[in-house]
């Protein structure tokens, strides 16, 4: 019998699912997972997922007693969500889930390295081992050196909002286990600029990044993973048919589960093993002046980080209406 273009992909690449939706998770039965704040919001929202919500709100007023103000449990409700969410992950997948530290901290090494520790002691705290957390950080210079000083404590980080190959390189040269590169948001800046409604997806900006990347990684023997992401249709995701790692939305994973046809593999590490790559070092002198000379790269990874705080703030009311409602 054909098989499906997932069926296919999953030969070749390992599938992600790019949500905070349960259900969907234990539909597509992915390996691993990957979360973020608006994804996180998203899912609190949704009814079935009520008791989670409630049960991180109970939790965190029980911790503090009664007499804290509501704002405190509400600050620790929201450091404890994305945990409780990722321990249901955990249930399904067999391998990892993407938890991500607070990107209102994304430009201060110090506190991500904190937040980084204190969501790993939670997942511990719980049973869960480190091996099965990937800590997510923006892919600032910033976050980058808070994520080489946690790899080195064993505690495995997802370098994400990675718009440029100078944001890769230098998460490769500081061992970050794995990076998280935008195609559709990519695609999307390119379209904008260029007031281009369409990029077939062989010449997609987005693909043609990841690829770049993909390759640089294979020729130099680095290690990080890669793991391409936020895809706005699937023609992004089979022009990256043999990519380390690809994270996919639901909705997307479903049409690709519906088409049958040949899958051929466009990521190989064989042929970027011959490719003609200039080898490239990234301290931070490089990395202001590569990101200062990327306009893209500069302009989507300042809007990534400003509309994963916005969302950040949304969850915030969200859970404080919720205490008001559950006290009440």
């Amino acid at each position: 019998m054909a098989k499906n273009l997932l069926e296919q992909l999953r030969e070749i690449t390992v599938v992600v699912a790019d949500t905070g939706d349960i259900q969907a998770i234990e539909t597509f039965k992915p390996r691993d997972a990957t979360t973020n704040p608006s994804l996180i919001t998203a899912a609190a929202q949704m009814p079935q997922y009520q008791g989670i919500v409630d049960d991180t709100l109970k939790g965190a007023r029980a911790t503090l007693g009664a007499a804290a103000a509501a704002a405190e449990v509400v600050t620790l409700a929201f450091d404890r969500l994305a945990v409780s969410f990722g321990l249901k992950i955990l249930e399904i997948v067999e391998g990892r889930v993407s938890t991500e530290v607070d990107a209102r901290l994304s430009y201060d090494t110090e506190a991500t390295i904190a937040k980084g520790r204190d969501l790993i002691a939670q997942y511990e705290a719980a049973g869960i081992s480190k091996e099965r957390v990937l800590i997510k950080i923006a892919a600032t210079w910033e976050g980058i050196q808070a994520a080489a000083v946690l790899e080195k404590e064993g505690i495995h980080t997802n370098l994400t909002l990675l718009f440029g190959l100078h944001q890769a390189i230098a998460c490769a040269e500081n061992g970050i286990t794995l990076i998280s590169p935008f195609v559709g948001r990519i695609l999307d800046w390119y379209k904008k600029d260029t007031g281009r409604d369409s990029y077939a997806p062989a010449e997609d900006p987005g693909v043609l990044s990841v690829t770049e990347v993909y390759n640089y990684y294979k020729k130099f023997g680095y290690k990080t993973e890669v793991m391409g992401a936020s895809f706005r249709n699937i023609g992004e995701i089979t022009e990256l048919a043999g990519c380390d790692l690809l994270t996919i939305a639901p909705s997307l994973l479903a049409e690709l589960q519906s088409v049958e046809g040949d899958l051929p593999r466009k990521l190989d590490p064989a042929k970027a093993a011959t490719a003609s790559i200039e080898k490239i070092s990234v301290d931070k002198a490089t990395f202001d002046r590569m990101h200062e000379e990327n306009r893209m790269a500069k302009e989507k990874l300042a809007e990534g980080i400003d509309g994963f705080a916005k969302a950040l703030e949304a969850l915030e009311k969200l859970l404080s209406d919720r205490l008001a409602a559950l006290e009440a």
